[in-house]
């Protein structure tokens, strides 16, 4: 159920979706009253519980597209960037580990022309408590990765708050299906010449039982991405 979108949006954000009815409903509201000219596209990744009907809720003020069945976060977000009309693109979750409030400071460096690349990163005061040890574990082995890989010091590689001007993320002809977006993302921004910025954010982290998809077990398909991309040349 498409809606069209707000002339001259500032931001698109995308919120992949898959079985969230706990959450969604919140996360909309908030999003659409963060300050900025928002166009929001949530991508239901064929969710069987109460998330589509709450999205028809909001028919006519966001842009709805829907998979018949789960597709991943990756291909969710490809499906969604196409859609996307903003002069920048932030992704955000379909729960509340991160906080809607904060979408400005992350994709506003870029409103403003300073940046192209934004990340905001949970780690700036340290580990948040709450999170799995074996998380922290692989955050802090995939950020020594960037730095062996590429040469760029980023404290937060797996942050879900990245924001991107939108052609640039165009330009890197994502192919991700699941959770290695992240990883992706940030090898072919920096393959791009691109410096990615980092500003703090807050984060709650919640549990698998709570509902949370990533596992520390996805670990090996980010590193590999990494190093996959690690001679990526654009195309064009």
């Amino acid at each position: 159920m498409p809606a069209s979108s707000p002339h001259g949006a500032e931001l698109t954000v995308l919120v992949p979706a898959l079985n969230e009815e706990a959450t969604i409903r919140q996360v909309i509201e908030r999003v659409l009253a963060v300050p900025l000219r928002i166009e929001l596209i949530v991508i239901d990744d064929g969710s069987t519980d109460k998330t589509p009907a709450i999205l028809r809720e909001f028919e006519g003020r966001i842009f709805v597209l829907r998979n018949e069945t789960p597709q991943g976060k990756g291909a969710a977000i490809r499906k969604g960037l196409e859609h996307a009309t903003g002069r920048a693109v932030i992704i955000q979750d379909a729960d509340l580990e991160y906080l809607p409030e904060e979408i400005p400071q992350v994709a506003g460096p870029i409103l403003a022309g300073a940046e192209m690349v934004v990340y905001g990163t949970r780690f700036s005061k340290g580990m948040p408590a709450g999170m799995a040890l074996p998380n922290k574990i692989v955050n802090v082995l995939l950020a020594w990765a960037v730095r062996l890989l590429y040469g760029r010091r980023l404290t937060d590689e797996a942050t879900c708050y990245k924001a991107f001007e939108t052609e640039l993320l165009r330009r890197m002809e994502l192919r991700c299906r699941r959770f290695e977006f992240c990883p992706e993302a940030t090898a072919k921004a920096i393959r791009l010449h691109r410096r990615i910025a980092e500003v703090p954010i807050s984060y709650t982290p919640r549990t698998t039982i709570e509902g949370k998809k990533i596992r520390w077990t996805d670990a090996p398909q980010a590193f590999w991405t990494l190093l996959r991309y690690r001679l990526w040349q654009p195309r064009s």
